[in-house]
């Protein structure tokens, strides 16, 4: 393979040089080689149009980069068109300042590394192209990019120790990836090629006698092949048979015994290995829990070299993991803590996932402990700064750890130092920047209890002996809203009682009894304690008198709020009742109606009338009549004013048929584990039973669905699915807003709402959650397949949801959710405030308000004055006006005594009770018999 490769790149030499020699000579004649000999006028305008419209993208994708330099898409599109338009110098500078801020995939480094391979000329122009191979394989653990690397080296072999400086090429790519179980033999075969080409240059000619020196040359060269031969087998590699078989072959002599015993041990770890390669091998992007357990095996077993390889090989296709990255820099801190290796990880995991603060503190704390320059840890900071954190707290840690790695560096025992007022304007600097750039951009501080100003305080109280500073700070952290915790109060006391004086740590407890408003208790307590130890009568009369006075207010205050709880809590019990009263008149009128609604149809069907001849039916009963037209008025809104969508005209027979068809069936409370109630389904389903039995057959055997009709045998919107077992009902669940005739269809558990008022089941979570996306302002045409095009560019896609309301409709909202925390950041750095369709759209991390509890909303209720219940519906005054309720419920209310519509009094005993002036409550039968003039 080797001697291929080096053929190949002779022969491309020589073509690039005949090629060269070529346009030399056309430019002797007056000719220009890059001109097209066609005569056509319309070929060059329409590459001239094409090489503006790319100019013109290009200047603005530059201008971009100059406001967002951190847009990797940005970097990626010009390195694209840059290439493509052969601009070498501008693409130089492209692909440079991409490097400086991301490490670059392996694509982009072999076109980077290809385009200047191309145009190499002289000596000094590959050691450039030697330094971009230095730069590449910096990055990431690339198989490739070695073997490319140790190819070009051999077309330099000419050079002055051209041979060695390839062998040490290849010896540094067998100690990066030649234990790469899958791609790692590629490096070995090639390294064996390379030392057998060498072997055939150096063979004497048939039927000749080498000399002692070209002998020795020659078992030398042997030596380095059987040695490869035997490294090689002693590396577990899935293809090490055929590499056994082919040394069997080549070898002269009987392979030692030493080197089978390693070859069999290597074998063996190898099939251990096996099934987590395997694995990876069926595996889909990004094989992350793959690649975890591959990392649990090679750490159990323990031999570093693997370990880092399995991590390397991981960061590779997971290289915007922040988890991943801490536990693979953690392993390099505490177990191998190679300076220049742990540095490396570090740099590059900063560079992957700049957003993660935890990964910079790490690497800080690895530059302070291997004693790099300070300047460069400086520069560092300074870059994670503005590496663009998503909360204000992970300013603050940054901040502390860069303080804490200054304090270090102090030496407290001079009085001044360079150092220490290095410290100190850097705690200024960090107290500023929080105010200014951290607050402007969260709008809120990340550090509320101000813990930098209380470690800067104790450092000038315990190091520099500086109370007055000291005293200064906790004075700052006071006014910040702290002053009611009597846990600050506290701290400070501590501070001045070993660093102060007992003038001031008085003074303090004072203060505090009359601020804190938590636990003032405690304060006090502690205020005693020390004029108990220290104080004079006088100090200890003094603090008595100042702790009973507050705590007698303190105590008049909680009494206050208990009797103000105790009102409400008695009026959420008078509330809780009469919801109770409301639904036991509301189930009694629903029984008399019932019970009415039977009599009319057994009339019905004794007259044989048809519904649509109201006045020819109750020609003598107006009443009646009004009756049966505010019915049908009910059936023609539906529930809450929702309008039913129009039906064919369906005599009286028909509809009695369609009600005798479907029995009443009660519901057997008992089997509420293995039902499922299905609502907000289209009302012009035509089989909605069998339509439900498909759609939910899939998740087990059904074993009756019961639709739920009204009183003129339309369908209402809703059933209950009974299943056989619990399991297919909670696998129902799962279909819970499923389209199903274009609106979404809920699935929720069958709880009874009587016994459980307060249910309710919410299917997403309301709390933060980093990895999915909250997108709003979307254009309403906005489709799933189009969401996922846009957001897949930064990162795999598990989810993506349209919100809608109950008719199907989007409402231009959406959650998208990414594997991991880190494409979900990324996302929203690159895609907030972007254009769809002319709608420019905004993307956060999703964090949803708190959903209201209803207790907290019947307490808001109840705190407001009672008024008089309004007659109108749920959505307002209806059109006609039209009082629905029956005459005959009408009741006068300033007189005790019924009457009917002509006026004849009702018995006085049903409507009033033994005590005079108490209405008793009608029983059913008496509001039966009232209803029916009985």
């Amino acid at each position: 393979m080797v001697r291929k490769s080096v053929m190949a790149t002779a022969k491309h030499c020589a073509e690039n040089e005949g090629l060269r020699i070529e346009e030399e000579e056309m430019e002797s004649e007056g000719e220009d080689p890059c001109e097209d000999s066609s005569e056509g006028t319309g070929h060059s305008s329409s590459e001239e149009e094409d090489e503006k419209e790319n100019e013109a993208e290009i200047q603005r994708l530059e201008e971009q980069l100059s406001i967002n330099a951190f847009d990797y898409n940005c970097h990626v599109d010009l390195i694209k068109l840059l290439r493509q338009e052969g601009e070498l110098e501008r693409l130089r500078r492209a692909r440079q300042k991409m490097s400086e801020l991301f490490p670059l995939t392996e694509e982009i480094w072999l076109d980077w590394l290809k385009d200047e391979m191309k145009v190499v000329e002289e000596v000094s122009s590959r050691e450039k192209v030697y330094e971009l191979f230095q730069r590449a394989v910096k990055d990431y653990i690339c198989p490739e990019i070695w073997l490319e690397y140790a190819q070009y080296s051999i077309g330099g072999m000419g050079e002055e120790g051209g041979i060695a400086n390839v062998r040490s090429i290849f010896e540094r790519a067998l100690t990066a990836v030649g234990l790469h179980m899958t791609k790692g033999s590629t490096i070995w075969d090639a390294y064996r090629e390379f030392e057998n080409a060498i072997l055939g240059t150096i063979q004497p000619v048939p039927g000749s006698i080498p000399s002692a020196e070209q002998q020795q040359m020659l078992n030398t060269q042997l030596e380095r092949i059987h040695t490869l031969f035997k490294r090689q087998l002693s590396v577990p590699l899935l293809d090490m048979a055929s590499t056994y078989e082919e040394y069997e072959e080549w070898s002269e002599e009987k392979i030692p015994e030493t080197v089978i015993q390693s070859y069999k041990k290597a074998l063996q770890q190898m099939e251990k290995c096996k099934p987590y390669e395997e694995a990876l091998l069926v595996a889909e992007t990004p094989k992350l829990a793959e690649y975890q357990a591959y990392i649990d095996f090679e750490l159990k077993v323990g031999d570093p070299a693997c370990i880092q390889l399995i991590f390397e090989r991981a960061l590779s296709e997971n290289c915007l993991v922040p988890d991943l990255w801490a536990q693979y820099t953690l392993y390099l801190d505490r177990q191998l803590k190679v300076k220049d290796l742990v540095l490396s990880a570090h740099d590059r995991a900063v560079r992957n996932c700049p957003w993660t603060v935890g990964l910079w503190k790490s690497y800080i704390l690895a530059m302070e402990r291997h004693e790099v320059d300070h300047n460069i840890v400086t520069d560092n900071f300074e870059k994670a700064l503005n590496a663009g954190f998503i909360q204000a707290t992970d300013y603050v840690e940054i901040w502390q750890s860069y303080l804490d790695y200054l304090r270090r560096r102090v030496d407290f025992a001079k009085d001044s130092s360079k150092e220490l007022e290095e410290l100190r304007s850097t705690f200024g600097r960090a107290l500023d920047y929080l105010k200014q750039e951290v607050e402007e951009r969260f709008n809120e501080s990340g550090d509320p209890s101000c813990s930098i100003m209380q470690n800067w305080a104790k450092i000038e109280a315990r190091h520099c002996n500086n109370m007055q500073k000291a005293r200064e700070l906790w004075d700052s952290i006071m006014t910040k809203g702290n002053s009611k915790f009597a846990n600050m109060w506290l701290e400070y006391y501590n501070l001045e009682r070993a660093h102060g004086d007992t003038q001031h740590c008085r003074k303090a407890l004072h203060r505090a009894v009359q601020c804190t408003t938590d636990y003032p208790e405690h304060v006090c307590e502690v205020l005693l304690t020390l004029e108990r130890i220290e104080g004079s009568l006088e100090d200890w009369d003094s603090a008595v008198l100042k702790t009973e006075n507050r705590l007698s207010r303190v105590n008049a205050q909680r009494a206050k709020a208990a009797k103000k709880e105790a009102i409400h809590a008695k009026q959420e019990e008078e509330k809780e009742e009469q919801r109770k009263k409301s639904r036991a008149g509301k189930k009694a009128a629903k029984k008399v109606k019932e019970k009415l609604g039977e009599k009319r149809k057994a009339d019905e069907e004794e007259w044989g009338e048809e519904e649509d001849q109201p006045t020819k039916k109750y020609k003598g009963d107006q009443e009646s009549f009004e009756d049966n037209e505010m019915e049908e008025m009910e059936t023609e809104t539906g529930l809450f004013g929702r309008s039913t969508p129009s039906k064919p005209q369906i005599t009286a027979k028909q509809k009695q048929t369609m009600v005798k068809e479907q029995p009443k069936i009660l519901h057997d409370q008992s089997k509420d584990n293995i039902t499922v109630f299905v609502s907000n389904l289209a009302y012009a389903i035509s089989d909605p039973e069998q339509q439900l039995r498909n759609t939910f057959s899939s998740c087990g055997e059904i074993s009756q669905v019961r639709i739920i009709y009204n009183n003129k045998g339309t369908f209402r919107g809703y059933a209950y699915i009974e299943f056989v077992e619990e399991k297919s009902a909670l696998e129902a669940l799962t279909l819970d807003r499923q389209e199903m005739n274009g609106r979404p269809m809920y699935v929720s558990p069958c709880v009874d709402k009587n016994k459980n008022p307060d249910f309710k089941i919410f299917k997403y979570s309301t709390e933060l959650e980093k990895h999915k996306l909250f997108v709003s302002g979307l254009p309403y045409s906005s489709t799933k397949e189009e969401l996922e095009e846009i957001f897949k560019e930064h990162g795999a896609i598990k989810e993506i949801r349209l919100v809608t309301n109950r008719s199907g409709k989007p409402k231009g909202l959406a959650y998208v959710e990414y594997e991991n925390e880190a494409q979900a950041s990324q996302a929203v750095l690159k895609l907030d405030g972007t254009k769809i369709k002319d709608h420019v759209i905004k993307v956060a991390i999703s964090n949803p308000p708190r959903r209201k509890q209803s207790g907290l909303a019947e307490t808001a209720q109840s705190a407001m004055p009672m008024l008089p219940r309004q007659t109108y519906g749920a959505r307002g005054k209806g059109r006609t006006q039209l009082a629905l309720l029956p005459r005959s419920l009408h009741r006068q209310s300033a007189t005790n005594t019924m009457k009917t519509e002509n006026g004849t009094p009702q018995v006085q005993q049903a409507c009033s009770s033994g005590v005079e002036g108490e209405p008793k409550k009608m029983s059913n039968a008496d509001f039966a018999r009232l209803l029916l003039q009985k």
